[in-house]
């Protein structure tokens, strides 16, 4: 397996990214990936661990980043937006059909945590796409309209509202509006604010364990009223008759958000539960990626290789 540094456009915004090959020498192109990163992720994270293990097991993968985040560009820096992150993955497609190594009518979607609500709703725009996989689906927009467990106080995005409009008229008189901080200073706050899931976000993003440099663990406070109006899980049934794969823990509070997307599917559609995992154990914990790995294969084989 090679990884070498690749770039393309998307709406006017240049896009980072690392190109996964296969070392396998191959008679004809190879079926080809996007694998997309968690909110706040970058693609040395956990999208480039999936990346680079379904390159070992016969991929061509391509592991960005959003624009706005990481090496991409766009401003303001940090912003999560939702019709931007699915354009994305449809100008990742374009990108990969003017490879010479990839076999344009054999690309696939792999989107994790985030990317994995944003994967579906480019699926359902994209023919290209032949298939597409999620693992640890998420929906940012649901996530902090109804929190990660889907039981939030309605206050609590009221109140994120608020704060986001103010942000804007702050920003109207040319002044700095901020941030808004994903992750408290510790741990202990962390599981104060969000119970166990905080907690591992926390060990992932903000500890040796998994951090990176250019994962901002922050958002534009523009981030939330545009969540506000989106919900990329609408054009789910526009998959039709391709098929989807959802890799889930079966410890996971966001759970609810991939059995709502299942639900809405009307093709073949698959639930695969890891046993023992939660939602954040699926970024980087082998005992949890390996099978996880395991059953990517054999669907994507399955789907993309004949």
């Amino acid at each position: 397996m090679s990884r070498t540094r690749a770039s393309f456009v998307s709406a006017g915004i240049e896009i980072a990214a690392h190109l996964y090959t296969p070392d396998t020498p191959a008679s004809v192109p190879w079926p080809a990936l996007v694998v997309g990163h968690p909110g706040t992720g970058v693609k040395e994270q956990t999208s480039g661990t999936y990346a680079q293990l379904m390159a070992e097991r016969g991929f061509v993968t391509l592991a960005f980043d959003a624009a706005y985040q990481g090496e991409s560009g766009g401003l303001p820096r940090g912003l999560e937006d939702p019709a931007q992150r699915v354009e994305d993955f449809k100008a990742a497609v374009s990108y990969l059909t003017t490879r010479e190594e990839v076999d344009p009518g054999r690309i696939g979607l792999l989107g994790i945590c985030a990317s994995g609500g944003y994967s579906l709703a480019a699926t359902a725009g994209d023919h290209r796409v032949r298939a597409v996989a999620t693992v640890s689906t998420a929906e940012p927009a649901r996530q902090f309209r109804f929190g990660a467990d889907g039981a939030q106080d309605p206050v609590v995005f009221q109140t994120l509202l608020a704060a986001a409009a103010q942000a804007r008229s702050t920003a109207a008189r040319g002044e700095d509006p901020g941030v808004m901080a994903m992750f408290p200073q510790t741990a202990e706050q962390a599981g104060a604010l969000g119970g166990q899931h905080g907690i591992e976000g926390f060990e992932y993003y903000c500890t040796p364990r998994g951090e990176h440099e250019r994962s901002a663990k922050f958002l534009a406070w523009e981030s939330i009223d545009r969540m506000a109006s989106s919900d990329v899980f609408h054009a789910i049934p526009l998959i039709g008759d391709r098929p989807l794969l959802q890799i889930i823990g079966e410890r996971a509070v966001t759970a609810w958000m991939a059995v709502e997307a299942h639900q809405r599917a009307t093709g073949p559609k698959e639930i695969h539960w890891i046993k023992g995992a939660s939602h954040v154990d699926l970024y980087d914990k082998k005992q949890y990626i390996d099978p996880a790995v395991d059953k990517l294969t054999e669907y994507f084989t399955e789907h993309l290789t004949k």
